[in-house]
């Protein structure tokens, strides 16, 4: 099967691999043990913990690891919110947000805080600056913006954003698991935390991070904990730990090079696409502002888990969106964010391209996108 599915989860990279089998034999002892076996783990850990800081420019000491994004959002939203500069209890955030970050609101809002959500630009994918400044207020304690889109690729002013929130002393998350690995993350040091996590880029499933800026003195939310500096239960999980800083050294060290490749395979499926432009609809930004390796699209007048499944049967894998939102029956939270409902809402059909992708594989697959479109058409 030809795989199309990289914004949902990625092939572990051979290299990354060996090093989690390498670890897992020799550094098999709890970190958190005091005996010698625990103490060479330990090690591995920092080392770890050194590098993946030194790759993002950020102080080691705020950085933390976890299971993976989802624990690294709501863990990261939690802690910023025992610690806020001022009193208040009101979030802003963008309704494109990954499904962990609206649940965790979710249940703040339950607890008392109001959430502003932001709709997307629909020319562009992404929210309006004007439109941020415009839904502060003297009680916002929190901004949730995501970095960039896992089903429109859409990249975020994070830069700009995190410049007002500091202006306006309020916090900043930022969802980075769609981004890391992807972009150079010269905005790391500026937002106040963000989270990642290696299956996105070529590491192991279950894994993770989290940076929180270590000036913020922030409050355990599970008591007693006392894995990485209290801030999460668990025994770390070295050896994946391990395999993912391998992956993210050959990611960031491939970034130039993985994103003109995505460019060009970008290109070349549009233009594959060209028969049936008359009912396709692409949801993208400017190219400086755009993930090439993420193509969103709708087809008038087919539901996208149609061409989703056709395409699976003649053995191209392909998604309706993030995976996180599958099983639930309301549109796709970009979709929303657009402003995009109804019948609308299920043409979305994500295609996302990875370090394995081939030009004849985007030509087969575009081939076969046309044939599904043109018989549903009743066009030859």
């Amino acid at each position: 099967m030809k795989y199309f599915d990289y914004a949902a989860t990625c092939p572990m990279d051979p290299e990354a691999s060996k090093v989690y089998v390498k670890a897992a034999s020799d550094y098999f002892g709890n970190a958190s043990s005091l005996h010698d076996i625990g103490g060479k783990s330990s090690v591995l850990l920092e080392q770890c913990r050194e590098e993946l800081a030194r790759l993002l420019g950020i102080e080691p000491a705020g950085l933390y690891f976890t299971s993976g994004g989802s624990e690294s959002n709501f863990l990261a939203i939690e802690a910023l919110l025992s610690d806020t500069p001022k009193k208040g209890k009101h979030i802003i955030a963008s309704i494109g947000e990954h499904s962990s970050i609206h649940g965790t609101l979710a249940r703040l809002e339950k607890a008392g805080y109001e959430t502003t959500y932001l709709p997307f630009m629909p020319t562009s994918g992404v929210i309006s600056l004007e439109d941020f400044r415009a839904a502060i207020r003297e009680e916002t304690v929190l901004a949730v913006i995501q970095h960039a889109n896992s089903e429109l690729g859409t990249i975020q002013p994070i830069k700009s954003i995190a410049e007002i929130c500091k202006a306006n002393n309020i916090y900043l998350h930022s969802d980075f698991v769609q981004s890391f690995g992807k972009l150079p993350l010269r905005s790391a040091e500026l937002v106040s935390s963000f989270s990642f996590s290696a299956h996105k880029f070529y590491g192991p499933k279950g894994i993770g991070g989290v940076y929180i800026d270590p000036s913020i003195t922030w409050k355990p939310f599970f008591p007693g904990s006392t894995h990485e500096k209290g801030l999460r239960p668990g025994t770390s999980n070295v050896p994946a730990i391990a395999a993912m800083t391998a992956a993210a050294q050959l990611a960031f060290s491939a970034l130039e090079k993985d994103n003109i490749n995505y460019k060009q395979l970008r290109q070349l499926l549009i233009g594959e696409l060209e028969p049936i432009k008359a009912w396709m609809s692409i949801h993208e930004a400017s190219e400086k502002s755009q993930l090439p390796g993420i193509l969103g699209l709708r087809i008038a007048g087919i539901e996208g888990q149609y061409v989703m499944l056709e395409l699976n049967r003649k053995g191209f894998a392909v998604s309706t969106g993030s995976a996180c939102h599958v099983g639930l029956h309301s549109p796709s939270k970009a979709m929303q964010a657009l402003g995009i409902s109804g019948k609308e809402a299920k043409e979305f059909l994500r295609i996302s391209l990875g370090r394995f992708t081939e030009k004849k594989d985007i030509i087969q697959l575009a081939q076969e996108i046309v044939l599904i479109v043109l018989a549903m058409k009743k066009i030859s």
